[in-house]
């Protein structure tokens, strides 16, 4: 399958755009100008999610993908000029050490350093370095001189670049959810000369990692009749994991959730997701994870409650300063939600 160079440069800017959760402008402004050419109305709430309708008639459907990703928070400024910081969302410390960041809006350039090995004692090289062990470096000679250039409660992200690489995959940071961005786009676009018997919410949410709290406002909002979450999702298809283990395979096909810690998918919908794929012919695969979460977990429970299912593209070391996805996986996973829409608006899903 064939990606157009416009969609990979698309996905290049999300990738690299700041966007820690409560602070997504500069990816909401990327969205806005390329959703408003295919829907009939576009809104931004008082939290910041980005709200896309298309309408029409019958069902209401909310799509939800999120705009925020794992990040960093400056909490402290040392005598010497090192910045403590605290995690925003979930990520590993042990893929902290030596990472290059931005810290805030004017994108200061740091580095994430530690104690070195030489100067460790035995015990403390066979452990991981804990966050309280670690700080940012910005090449500040004191305390004064990087208040100047830094506030506490400004946010770090990684500095990582996009790029195309091995057969159909791409890398790069926030993987987790510029692929879902991605996904929701690039179906939108696709159903923009389509008569669909539907009313479509396609929406981008923010602070999805730090509780899915954008979620939990535009879903009481819209009051859907059937909710569906494009996410980028764990992939551990790696050496050293067994089969029964590894959740998602890369290349594979978009992968569809049965449970995660925050959700327990409408059997109905995650049934009628796979009869779907099945008669157009499109690879995909079952999440094989009960862990972890994405916005489902409150667009299943708002109002009255709505059938919800997830629609997910692999990603490779995600929660990191750099995932790794197919291609070929979000082209898919876009095949799929516009074949589910088109099959809703005739009727083709039994609730």
């Amino acid at each position: 399958m064939v990606t157009p160079a416009k969609t990979v440069e698309l996905f290049r800017r999300l990738s690299e755009a700041p966007g820690p959760s409560g602070q997504e402008g500069e990816v909401r402004a990327i969205i806005r100008p390329e959703v408003e050419k295919l829907v009939d109305e576009v809104r931004t709430d008082t939290l910041g999610d980005l709200i896309a309708h298309r309408k029409g008639r019958g069902k209401r459907v909310m799509i939800a993908a999120h705009m925020d990703e794992v990040a960093l928070m400056v909490s402290h400024i040392e005598k010497e000029g090192l910045l403590r910081f605290r995690k925003v969302g979930g990520i590993d410390d042990r893929v902290l050490l030596t990472k290059t960041v931005y810290v805030g809006k004017d994108r200061l350039p740091g580095v994430i350093g530690a104690k070195p090995i030489h100067l460790q004692d035995p015990k403390e090289r066979g452990q991981v370095i804990r966050l309280d062990n670690l700080f940012i470096d910005i090449g500040a000679k004191s305390q004064e001189e990087a208040e100047k250039l830094v506030k506490v409660g400004e946010y770090a992200v990684f500095t990582t670049s996009f790029e195309r690489f091995g057969g159909g995959l791409v890398k790069g940071k926030a993987l987790d959810d510029r692929a879902g961005c991605m996904v929701l786009l690039e179906t939108l676009r696709s159903l923009r000369e389509t008569a669909l018997k539907l009313d479509v919410y396609g929406v981008f949410t923010v602070q999805e990692e730090v509780g899915t709290r954008g979620a939990a406002v535009t879903a009481y909002d819209i009051a859907p009749d059937i909710g569906f979450v494009l996410e980028g999702t764990v992939c551990s298809d790696t050496p050293g994991t067994d089969p029964q283990g590894q959740s998602t395979v890369i290349g594979a096909g978009p992968a569809i959730s049965i449970m995660d810690a925050g959700t327990i998918a409408d059997r109905r919908m995650v049934d009628f997701l796979v009869a779907t794929a099945d008669e157009n012919g499109i690879p995909h695969q079952f999440r094989r994870a009960t862990s972890g979460g994405n916005d489902g977990a409150r667009i299943h429970l708002a109002r009255e409650g709505a059938p919800t299912a997830s629609i997910s593209v692999p990603c490779r070391y995600i929660h990191s300063p750099v995932s790794v996805c197919s291609l070929d996986d979000l082209q898919n996973a876009a095949r799929l939600l516009e074949a589910a829409l088109k099959k809703i608006a005739e009727g083709g899903l039994k609730l």
